[in-house]
């Protein structure tokens, strides 16, 4: 799988990492139970098929997603994986606790969790707006660089606007952001300011949490404890998160054209998931793209978009006019 440069130029966190990575959320919770031989099977699976770039975080399961990757990573010592994860949601999103003395508290638990002492790459896990832009924020997090409790740090957000903010600092690394064919935004000017100031972009919730893979219908129900179930309102946490704040309903029907269009441009030899997943890597700007899986077969084949061909402009072009027609007038004005 090809590799790309992550973190800016000459940082001590420079290293290459593959174009799909994977994102742990479904192994530690909020998309209904995954065993613990269950998520270590899809890492194992992941690992195998050329991922080298794993993301998580202190709350996915309270610890439960850092602790499972932790144990994957003490087995896997001399594989080169780049393991990052996030810290803040463990607590009220405001900005007195974003504070020094809070994150040494937050991220020795992460590097007990997940047995470093050196975490790779720490993300604030989509903090207020305050947050990202205060100067404060930056020298706590330069400190931890400097004591060696984090290679590197960056920013996971909710906006292009919040990502267009910590694009300009020059200690970030990264900026995490929800990019996929039903979250066009960050193209017209994210990806183009990550590029220019040598800041990687990881792309998460690349199949708009299932709709992309066109296995849903309207009469399609989810668990109790799955956020597709209890966060459709935004009730528990921002709602661009679940089906990328797109309707439900209208998912669907845009997610039924996404693969009648899969279907013309590509025929059966490529999944709609994984013509999505090819979509967001293939994006100029993008470093990685972190699907989730549930199981070894989903890991196996979000991995295999990574070795597919540059798509053709008829499903480039039918990507931007599925979201003109259905989407972009609920969508672009609010992330």
């Amino acid at each position: 799988m090809e590799q790309r440069p992550f973190g800016r130029p000459g940082s001590a966190l420079a290293r290459e990492v593959s174009v799909v990575g994977l994102g742990t959320w479904q192994l530690g919770a909020d998309w209904g139970d995954v065993s613990e031989a269950d998520a270590r099977a899809v890492l194992e699976a992941s690992a195998e098929a050329g991922v080298t770039f794993y993301d998580t975080a202190d709350v996915y399961g309270d610890g439960r997603s850092e602790q499972i990757v932790g144990r994957f990573l003490a087995d896997h010592a001399d594989d080169g994986f780049t393991v990052v994860t996030k810290m803040g949601r463990r607590v009220d999103q405001v900005p007195d606790n974003y504070v020094l003395a809070s994150f040494r508290d937050w991220l020795d638990r992460s590097r007990r969790n997940l047995g470093v002492d050196t975490i790779d790459l720490v993300q604030l896990h989509c903090p207020p707006s305050e947050v990202i832009d205060d100067d404060a924020t930056y020298d706590a997090l330069d400190q931890l660089v400097a004591d060696g409790v984090i290679a590197g740090y960056g920013v996971s957000v909710e906006t292009c606007a919040q990502a267009l903010s910590a694009i300009t600092r020059p200690g970030v690394q990264s900026v995490q952001i929800i990019l996929n064919a039903f979250r066009l935004k960050p193209l017209d000017e994210v990806l183009p300011a990550a590029a220019e100031a040598g800041v990687a972009i990881i792309a998460r919730v690349p199949l708009a949490s299932g709709l992309l893979s066109g296995r849903y219908d309207e009469s399609t129900t989810f668990a109790p404890d799955d956020h597709r179930t209890y966060n459709r309102d935004g009730s528990a946490f921002d709602v661009g998160e679940t089906f990328s704040g797109v309707d439900y309903r209208t998912g669907v029907a845009a997610a039924a054209e996404f693969t009648g269009l899969v279907r013309s441009a590509l025929g059966d030899e490529v999944t709609p998931a994984q013509a999505a997943i090819a979509w967001c890597w293939q994006q100029p700007g993008v470093t990685t793209v972190i699907p989730g899986a549930r199981n070894p077969e989903q890991a196996r084949a979000n991995a295999a978009a990574g070795l597919l061909d540059p798509l053709p402009a008829e499903l480039l072009d039918g990507v931007r006019a599925i979201y003109d027609r259905h989407l972009r007038e609920a969508i672009h004005p609010r992330w």
